[in-house]
């Protein structure tokens, strides 16, 4: 497909908001993109418009949410239990199976034209991993990616140390449609771990989730790791971003 590069990605910091509203907002902005580039296709190159890109950075009231390829009974408590503990839940597009958002979390979403970049899913996750990766690595936080069964991996960002086995730091479920992204990656800063006792998390039973304020003994100015995880996409994505303010 002929179409003019992109690479500026409009930045927005939703703060703390409501998991449907975001997942709302996600999905009007692909489906503004998948439109342009639709209507692109019926015209000569010099005539098509730029598609643009975006990611958004927030956290989320405690929510569980079930990919596509989930199973509902790895939600351990009653769906009428859900509200005794302040949390909704959500069957939802991206893949994976369930996991938890909440406060202390730091959830991206990238809404990216993969024609303005690169059209390979699995560079793209391999991507979204390495800027985390790389971001922990400035807090003395040793992190990788961890093999599953087989040719299987498992998606997402580890830790593991002698002091214990793989423990998930970040978790990672993605849709794409005509090459461009939403859902994206939640990061485990300071939030309450005790949610994750109530989901199978990810479908994985035999491994551990952690945080970056469990594993260093403090709590973790969300501020400082969203700029330096912003640094990281950025470079590792050859972006410019641009903040806008949130709509």
């Amino acid at each position: 497909m002929n179409q003019t590069i992109n690479k500026e990605v409009q930045f927005q910091n939703l703060g703390l908001i409501d998991y449907k509203t975001a997942w709302d907002y996600q999905e009007s902005l692909l489906a503004d993109i998948v439109a342009l580039k639709i209507r692109n296709r019926g015209l000569p190159p010099e005539q098509q418009e730029p598609t643009p890109n975006h990611l958004l950075f927030c956290q989320h009231p405690h929510v569980y949410t079930l990919g596509k390829s989930g199973h509902e009974d790895n939600l351990l408590v009653p769906a009428e239990e859900l509200g005794r503990l302040g949390a909704t839940y959500y069957k939802i597009n991206r893949g994976g199976d369930i996991t938890y958002h909440g406060p202390g979390q730091l959830v991206g979403y990238p809404i990216l034209d993969l024609d303005n970049f690169f059209t390979d899913i699995h560079r793209y996750m391999r991507l979204l991993e390495e800027a985390v990766i790389r971001t922990l690595a400035e807090y003395g936080l040793r992190a990788g990616r961890v093999e599953g069964v087989g040719s299987d991996r498992l998606t997402g960002v580890w830790l593991s140390d002698d002091h214990g086995g793989p423990r998930k730091i970040c978790a990672m479920g993605v849709k794409a449609s005509r090459w461009v992204t939403m859902h994206g990656f939640a990061l485990n800063v300071n939030p309450d771990l005790t949610y994750f006792n109530h989901i199978v998390p990810c479908g994985i039973s035999d491994k551990a989730v952690t945080s970056m304020q469990q594993e260093l003994g403090r709590s973790v100015p969300m501020d400082e790791v969203a700029s330096r995880l912003r640094h990281h996409l950025a470079g590792l994505f050859e972006m410019k971003l641009l903040d806008v303010r949130p709509v």
